[in-house]
């Protein structure tokens, strides 16, 4: 898509920044909310979703993971209604095959059980615990001795759910501007006024949306400070399975999760298309669109290495981050590490597939923002971390940004 030569509207109600999922959904329901509202969206790429949007898995999360009450329970739940009942209206095809949360051996038992009961206190719709034979009937190839069957996981293809958030934010009159980074935000007493390449926008409201870029767009509101989360990018990359051995997997074939590490670790995605990712692994990105391995931006890098939450998070998970390495420099470690939940898979059955770069925020102290931070100030509403599952609570997502714009903004 060719970047638009016109500038952007020179005042706006509502000035959302990022053109993601969630910046999209924020503009739709506002104007759900507030019709006639004058909303823009102001994108630094030249197409919506380009980064986190386009780049994920496609699944839609039932909220099995997430700590009862948090944010991300509570949304992913609510959003995942929403998200189905829109592409059913919308005709973007969604599908259920299912996802199976396998336990290898006994020492997966008792975390097997803790997800259930999390699962269980989230109300994921038919969850239901199983054996080895109910297990080869849902994935014949799997390994595993119990496992959790969540039925209604699904998937769809976000990219394209975004592009009609996009549609329908121009249909209800708001603009979309693409290829206009916000350089610099200067507050007034009756608004901001962000500077773009293609000219100033007055708003009397900001709401930011900005992924990778966060951390950054608070500094320029002057809503940062020392303890504010940093984003630090990892990079995901998925093999994908030759179409000889997409039958090795039906749906969706997940590992039960370790709460000693940050990241969930290999599993198997049936993809809409019906394609079947493997993946991803979780090693730091050189820069925060570094989607290949050779991509490198001195700045991102040298604020990662100068980050003291990074350094101390290194120092507590070098192992884990050594290993990661290696399985990203080796097929045959990936291989080897798929076929602990699919036995018969060979090397020769994996394409190097697409990456994705994840905005993982990160405390001083090292630890991990795990859920969903929606923070606020004076005229300014951040999204501060936006991981999985916002995507599929993305809806929802919206929904909370533009109540709460339209309560302390006065719309």
């Amino acid at each position: 898509m060719e970047a638009p030569t016109q500038g952007p509207p020179e005042r706006a109600d509502v000035a959302i920044i990022g053109a993601g999922i969630v910046g999209l959904a924020t503009a739709l329901r506002l104007l759900e909310a507030r019709p006639g509202l004058h909303v823009t969206v102001l994108e630094r790429e030249d197409r919506v979703g380009a980064h986190q949007s386009g780049h994920n898995s496609g699944v839609v999360h039932a909220g099995l993971y997430y700590a009862p009450g948090s944010q991300k329970a509570v949304l992913c739940r609510e959003g995942k209604g929403l998200l189905e009942r829109y592409c059913e209206a919308r005709g973007i095809p969604i599908a259920f095959p299912g996802k199976l949360v396998v336990a290898l051996d006994e020492s997966g038992l008792p975390r097997l059980a803790a997800l259930r009961e999390r699962g269980l206190a989230n109300g994921v719709d038919g969850l239901e615990e199983v054996g080895p034979e109910r297990i080869r009937e849902l994935e014949p190839h799997a390994a595993g001795i119990r496992a959790l069957w969540s039925p209604r996981t699904g998937i769809v293809d976000f990219a394209r759910v975004t592009a009609a958030y996009a549609d329908d934010v121009r249909a209800r009159g708001g603009t979309v501007e693409l290829a206009c980074p916000v350089a610099a935000i200067a507050r007034r007493p009756d608004g901001l006024v962000l500077s773009t390449p293609r000219g100033e926008v007055e708003a009397r409201s900001v709401i930011a949306c900005a992924g990778l870029w966060s951390d950054r767009v608070a500094a320029l509101t002057g809503d940062r400070t020392p303890d504010s989360p940093r984003i630090i990018p990892f990079r995901g990359d998925y093999y994908t399975l030759t179409p000889d051995a997409r039958h090795l997997v039906r749906g969706l074939l997940y590992p039960v999760p370790d709460p000693r590490f940050p990241f969930l670790g290999v599993h198997f995605t049936r993809r809409i298309d019906g394609e079947v990712w493997a993946g991803p692994n979780a090693v730091l990105a050189f820069a925060r669109t570094g989607y290949r391995r050779l991509d490198v931006s001195p700045r991102d890098l040298a604020e990662t290495l100068a980050n003291p939450g990074f350094l101390r998070l290194a120092r507590r998970f070098w192992r884990m981050g050594a290993a990661e390495m290696w399985r990203d420099a080796s097929k045959g470690a990936f291989t080897r590490e798929l076929q602990r939940y699919v036995p018969e898979i060979r090397a020769d059955q994996l394409r190097f597939g697409p990456s994705g770069v994840r905005a993982q925020a990160l405390g001083r102290d090292g630890s991990l923002v795990d859920d969903f931070d929606l923070a606020g100030g004076d005229r300014v509403l951040h999204v501060r971390s936006a991981p999985s599952p916002a995507a599929t609570s993305s809806l929802a997502i919206g929904g909370r940004l533009a109540a709460q714009a339209v309560e302390r903004f006065g719309l």
